[in-house]
């Protein structure tokens, strides 16, 4: 007897000596560019990998079969001819007495084959980074999702698990679109079902399964579609590096060579320098690359061609399934590189306007630079298009803000940072933030200083590149990563009940809504703004505390001044007149002050403005 049962997204198969199957990837699509595919299929059955499959469907075909050390895996590589049609394959196993089917699903592409989803994330867009967790509860039920190892729901905890979910993102897109954003980008949304720390998404234990806690494959999809359907963007954010100890692949390992293995744990030493060092030990890159992220985060093994299939089939399910936009790659230089170059071509070649970000903590643009697709002549060539931008953060915009100017320090930190662009091929496609999950609220940064905070947002939303904004620092989020559960808190009339709302302003302090009044004005106004979106960059050498840089096209021209003084400064437009000639008057893009610029102007203390330039 035979049932077959449709679970979490995958087909289960039931053999008739009552043993389920379980194929990754779970489906796949008529008339892909990739057309062989790795199945991996799991059974309980420790005999499993004695049974021989075949198949009987016009078009398809097993190429391939492979067993591990473990019993209980197979992987078959099947190809999908042109002429193949959407439907339902069974793969027929035997051995001696023993008999299986395994249903696996061919389907027709998602509507558009890659134009109308997979567009890519450009300097035109403002992406918006959501923790689901503590985002919005839209769906109460999902809660706690008996079985699953952890069952905390504690909102007083900054550790466990508060509620958030997709249905709470859905119920808000209106307001994010209100706000100038373009592109959604949710911390990971893929099972975590770990025992510990499981609201920030990053330990999958199955890569195929969407966290029920979050509403499950259905609500993942029901995003994409609320997204693309208000004309918003949706980003995943990709973990290759590394998964949970309880991911089904360590647990059950089909083979050792699967993951790292180390006599005596080895965690990476989070260095990048040993990966581009000409007098560097290999024994150093090693442990980058190959020691675990934490005790709990086991370090996959990119060099197993299986593994690396299995990442890389996965990869090109998500955005064929789930509609994504964009890829953001997490912990990107823990990963071997190669296999990284691999991964991105294949996405590259399924979807040509996909475009690839990826997380590099490192210190110093030479070193981001090595990462990213870069004008430098060295042994690695990298094909990621862009990085997380830590060297404008860290080395530009925090202590432009932070410290007094000097030679080298405050403003001049910015100005001196974005003058090695020339490492990049293009610098625009690094993605600009004042803060993440990972780093200290920026205002709190700032010492919760109004002025700066709103200095800092007019920063992000002119800058060269793709800006980032943080859930809540719309509204003044506050919090220091020590640890970093205080930089992940709730966000204000997320959940029901709630007396402070930044959805519909309800309880908001005057300040609080002032700045969510900038973003909303400045993030609305340059998505008609050709120049801020695409436009040139022209920086001018500081002085006296005082940065200014223009953004530019054919068309219209964006003055940035930047006023980092406790008190008042003097701006005389005509020593800016490579780019001020020919302009009368400026109008000031937040207020709608307009200036002479035949006139000197005073700038106020802590000011910046934002002006577009008219003849």
């Amino acid at each position: 007897m035979r049932i077959l049962l449709l679970l979490a997204g995958w087909f289960l198969a039931i053999t008739s000596f009552g043993q389920s199957v379980e194929v990754y990837p779970p489906n796949w699509w008529v008339g892909m560019k990739m057309n062989t595919v790795q199945l991996l299929l799991r059974s309980a059955d420790p005999a499993f990998s004695k049974q021989t499959f075949s198949v009987n469907y016009p078009g398809v075909s097993i190429t391939k079969s492979h067993t591990f050390e473990n019993g209980k895996y197979i992987a078959l590589d099947v190809t999908i001819s042109a002429d193949a049609k959407p439907g339902t394959i069974t793969f027929a196993g035997v051995d001696g007495k023993k008999k299986s089917k395994v249903m696996w699903k061919l389907e027709a592409r998602r509507a558009g084959n890659g134009t109308a989803f997979a567009v890519g994330v450009t300097s035109s867009d403002f992406i918006y980074l959501i923790m689901p967790d503590r985002f919005s509860n839209g769906d109460p039920s999902n809660d706690r999702i008996a079985g699953m190892r952890d069952q905390t729901l504690n909102r007083d905890s900054i550790f466990h698990r508060h509620g958030g979910d997709i249905k709470g993102m859905i119920n808000h897109i209106d307001y994010l679109k209100n706000l100038g954003v373009t592109a959604v980008w949710p911390m990971p949304l893929i099972e975590n079902d770990r025992t510990i720390r499981t609201e920030h998404g990053y330990g999958f234990t199955n890569h195929y399964k969407i966290e029920p806690r979050f509403g499950g494959s259905i609500a993942y999809k029901q995003l994409s579609d609320s997204l693309h359907k208000h004309g918003l963007k949706l980003i995943q954010d990709a973990v290759y590096n590394h998964v949970d100890i309880d991911h089904i692949l360590f647990r059950e390992k089909p083979s050792k060579d699967w993951f790292h293995q180390w006599p005596n744990y080895t965690g990476t030493n989070y260095k990048d320098q040993p990966l581009f060092d000409r007098y560097g030990a290999q024994s150093d890159k090693k442990i980058t690359t190959d020691g675990w992220f934490t005790q709990l985060m086991p370090d996959v093994n990119h060099s197993n061609p299986f593994m690396a299939n299995y990442l890389i089939q996965h990869a090109i399910w998500s955005v064929e399934e789930f509609g994504v936009d964009g890829w953001r790659v997490d912990t990107y230089l823990y990963n071997d590189l190669n296999f990284m170059n691999r991964c991105n071509a294949a996405l590259y070649a399924e979807y040509p306007k996909l475009t690839i970000f990826g997380e590099l903590w490192v210190h110093g643009v030479p070193s981001q630079s090595y990462f990213v697709e870069n004008n430098v002549d060295a042994p690695f060539k990298s094909n990621l298009q862009g990085a997380t931008d830590f060297q404008t953060h860290d080395y530009g915009i925090v202590p432009a803000l932070t410290q007094p100017f000097g030679w080298t320090e405050g403003v001049n930190r910015l100005y001196t940072t974005l003058t090695f662009d020339y490492l990049y091929k293009d610098p625009m496609r690094n993605v600009l933030f004042l803060d993440n999950h990972d780093v200290s609220r920026f205002f709190s940064v700032v010492g919760e200083n109004i002025a700066k905070q709103k200095m800092g947002i007019q920063w992000l939303l002119t800058c060269r590149g793709i800006p980032q904004m943080y859930y809540g620092t719309e509204i003044n989020m506050k919090g220091f990563t020590n640890p970093d559960g205080w930089v992940r808190l709730d966000f204000a009339g997320g959940w029901s009940g709630d007396k402070k709302s930044a959805f519909t302003g309800a309880g908001l302090t005057a300040d609080e809504a002032s700045v969510q009044k900038l973003v909303r004005t400045l993030a609305n106004y340059r998505k008609q703004s050709s120049a801020l979106k695409t436009g040139k960059m022209m920086q001018f050498v500081p002085k006296d505390g005082v940065y200014v840089y223009f953004r530019y096209d054919d068309n219209q021209t964006i003055m940035c001044v930047m006023n980092s003084n406790e008190r008042e400064m003097e701006i005389d437009f005509s020593s800016y007149t490579e780019r001020t000639a020919g302009f009368t008057i400026a109008n000031e893009v937040t207020s709608g002050t307009e200036i002479a610029l035949a006139n000197k102007a005073k700038i106020p203390s802590m000011t910046m403005w934002v002006v577009e330039l008219k003849k």
